[in-house]
């Protein structure tokens, strides 16, 4: 599924923060730098949602997919309830963003099961259920086998973890969905825009894109890591704005 209206091909514009890459994390921070008053550009080499954010089953699970225990012999317990909780609060902040901006995209909370195929399963994934409900997500239940009968209409299954906060939704009416309300809220958004590189000069940041550069005065956050592929910002100070232009255009 594709949003008309993100296929500018001559790359021209001022903007005080350029964000590369428009999965799903590009297009979030971008919505929310253009609700805040901040004249943003989204730069994306393909389209909306190319990469991983639009191919993937639309799965929103709750909690990690190892067992608390796992994750706390690795992580330590303040680091192992922190890294859980961020699996909720994600599908949480996704949920309101969805409602705020009110994205169809088929948005469910249909729940997750961790099943198990053999008998010997039952007691491990009982045992992980009972700490998983002790230690940080008391919503979870286990389901017997004539529960899973009745949830999926198999035999093939001898009882299950049930994760009720987990979700689904339709990944690429997301991104479209998001870009949207980016766009709405004064983002630009510049599809087929490849960045190729992104060099320090004397009079600021130049980022080169196969067929154009944009150019980035120099300032005071200047001097943090400005570029990255994906998921980074480029930033500009308050009073220093990000001028994009074509390769051709005067410096």
């Amino acid at each position: 599924m594709r949003s008309a209206g993100f296929r500018q091909r001559e790359f021209q514009c001022e903007c005080r923060v350029a964000v590369i890459g428009a999965g799903f994390t590009g297009l979030n921070a971008a919505r929310k730098l253009a609700k805040s008053g901040v004249k943003v550009a989204l730069i994306e080499a393909e389209h909306v949602g190319y990469g991983a954010s639009g191919r993937n089953g639309g799965h929103l699970n709750s909690g990690h997919f190892a067992s608390f225990g796992a994750a706390k012999a690795h992580f330590g317990e303040a680091k192992a309830r922190r890294f859980w909780r961020s699996y909720d609060d994600s599908i949480d902040m996704i949920e309101a963003i969805i409602a705020e901006e009110r994205i169809d995209c088929s948005f469910r909370r249909g729940g997750k099961l961790k099943l198990a195929s053999k008998p010997s399963h039952v007691r491990q994934l009982q045992a992980m259920c009972e700490e998983i409900r002790r230690e940080v997500d008391s919503s979870v239940e286990w389901l017997s086998r004539g529960d899973v009968r009745k949830e999926l209409g198999s035999e093939a299954f001898h009882g299950a973890v049930l994760s009720p906060k987990s979700a689904m939704m339709h990944m690429g009416r997301y991104a479209n969905g998001m870009a949207e309300a980016a766009a709405r809220h004064g983002a630009t958004i510049w599809e087929h825009n490849p960045v190729q590189s992104c060099i320090r000069v004397s009079d600021g940041w130049r980022i080169h894109f196969a067929d154009r550069l944009a150019r980035c005065p120099p300032g005071h956050p200047c001097d943090r890591r400005l570029y990255a592929r994906e998921f980074r910002l480029l930033s500009a100070t308050d009073d220093a704005d990000c001028i994009f232009h074509r390769r051709d255009a005067p410096a």
